[in-house]
């Protein structure tokens, strides 16, 4: 690689990473994403896309190709074993979580070795360039862009890119948060893990055509099952004592079969062990989320337990927010204030996915660590659905920073704007499909339509759209392009294109 001019250089080829590079290319920004590793991920990782994510796997024009690495449903249970003892039963067999009335997507089941290729050939294919084995080298920052550093790993070949903005994607133990000072918080290391992939026929110990996740508390071990959506293909994780000098080495294949035969019940069961690697359960926050023109997402800004699934979806879900905003500045329609807003908004709700994921982690893993420092559970359709933005890019209309329950949305300013089926274009189509091109303004009055955005012509037949956006036939919604409400007047006002461009220089910072 040569040396070169980008508008954003995307540090890291992750979730989060490749979502960000992928979604500013989306949006015709010049973006450079690179990687040390020789490529995406092997390992099967973070599992699981919320309807929220499938959502903005849509509008990257992948849901399809997600889905089509995706299980069925899962079955999750804390259990002495796949058919031992149940201790809790959080989804059984014979439920399904229906999200039909929240959102036109499904809930997505693959793996993360499945999602960051399809993630990867689609921003290849928007027309970003995308390096693996670079390393970044150094970088320093100035009133007017980044200057960094890059060495491409198997020529020892230096090179130079000059961005107006960073992306930092680099994970836990990125090089970006480190440089720049940033400190963490949180519980810290929860614990050590041994992650055993293997391949076995299973059947009979697990749910046809479900995905299972066990939390296991066994007397020989603490860890989990999963089963993936490779056929035959799982993965056992052992809780594992370094600080007694125990190694990924005191793992061979005859231990991990015999701690995999103990897991499912199976005492002649012959599997082939894979791979064996070490990773820690943790729970940290960086103080901060961005630093002059550098911006941490993903695991770089927060690292959560998996108990719950949430870590991956909120990489992904950091990505697309950093992107719009970023593009937002880059082609002139914002100010730069509005790049305050990425940390004002997604720092909360990292906390409240961190405090989410440690309290599921003490209830299915550590039941022993409980006591009045566990964050209290938080509802996990509210934390999807009807958790609230507050920053200088919404207008609020009163000081309320609670969850809502997202079968009764209230339509407020800051809130994700609900799901409601309506007639466009004499199609039957949801409300969340028409967001994520450019600012769109929801009424039902033709009054409003011309404000300077987007009004889609729409008719109301259910009367949901009135009710759940509290508009009633007169008023407007105002909705961003990641489908959280910037401002809304529930009645016609005096001059609706004016009051709608005061609205948008204000949130957009000029």
């Amino acid at each position: 690689m040569g040396d070169k001019n980008v508008q954003v250089l995307v540090v890291g080829a992750g979730l989060g990473g490749l979502s960000a590079t992928l979604f500013l290319a989306q949006r015709g920004i010049d973006v450079l994403g690179i990687s040390k590793h020789a490529g995406t991920a092997v390992h099967p990782k973070a599992t699981g896309q919320t309807p929220r994510t499938m959502e903005l796997m849509r509008r990257a024009g992948v849901e399809d190709a997600v889905l089509a690495g995706s299980a069925g449903p899962m079955v999750i249970k804390v259990a002495e074993s796949l058919k031992g003892q149940v201790f809790t039963t959080i989804l059984p067999e014979d439920e399904a979580p229906d999200f039909a009335s929240l959102s036109p997507a499904p809930f997505g089941m693959a793996s993360q070795d499945h999602v960051e290729p399809v993630l990867l050939a689609r921003a290849r294919e928007l027309g970003a360039e995308v390096a693996f084995q670079t390393e970044l080298v150094s970088f320093t920052q100035d009133e007017d862009g980044v200057t960094a550093r890059l060495l491409d790993l198997p020529t020892g070949r230096l090179s130079t890119v000059r961005a107006d903005y960073l992306v930092a994607a680099d994970g836990h133990r990125g090089k970006v948060r480190g440089e720049l000072g940033i400190d963490r918080h949180g519980q810290g290391t929860l614990a050590s893990h041994i992650g055993i992939i293997f391949d076995a026929d299973l059947t009979g110990h697990t749910v046809p055509g479900r995905s299972t996740l066990y939390y296991l508390r066994n007397q020989a071990f603490t860890g989990a099952f999963v089963s993936l959506t490779t056929a035959r293909r799982h993965v056992l994780t052992i809780e594992s004592q370094p600080e007694r000098g125990e190694s990924v080495a005191d793992y061979d294949d005859a231990r991990c079969a015999e701690l995999i035969r103990l897991a499912t019940d199976a005492p002649d069961l012959e599997p082939k062990v894979l791979d064996v690697t070490r990773w820690e359960m943790a729970a940290w926050m960086a103080d901060r989320f961005a630093d002059g023109r550098v911006f941490l997402i993903g695991d770089a800004a927060k690292v959560t337990p998996p108990t719950g699934g949430l870590g991956g979806n909120t990489a992904v879900q950091d990505g697309y927010d950093i992107a719009w905003k970023l593009a937002a500045v880059l082609t002139g329609e914002a100010g730069p204030k509005l790049l305050d807003s990425y940390e004002a908004e997604r720092r909360p709700y990292a906390q409240a996915v961190v405090d989410c994921s440690y309290s599921n982690y003490v209830e299915r893993f550590a039941p022993q660590l409980q006591g009045p420092d566990v964050p209290e559970p938080i509802d996990y359709l509210e934390l999807g659905f009807g958790f609230r933005c507050r920053s200088e890019a919404v207008v609020l209309e009163d000081d309320d920073d609670s969850m809502e329950n997202p079968f009764s949305p209230s339509g407020r300013a800051g809130y994700r704007a609900p799901h409601v089926v309506v007639e466009h274009d004499g199609e039957e189509v949801s409300t969340v499909d028409l967001f994520g091109r450019g600012w769109v303004l929801l009424t039902l009055d033709p009054a409003w339509n011309d404000c300077g955005v987007e009004v889609p012509a729409l008719t109301d037949p259910s009367g949901q759209l009135a009710a759940k956006y509290g508009i009633g036939d007169r008023g407007a919604s105002l909705v961003r392009p990641d489908g959280v409400i910037a401002w809304r007047a529930t009645d016609l006002v005096l001059d609706p294109a004016a009051t709608v461009r005061r609205v948008l220089d204000s949130v957009l910072g000029r």
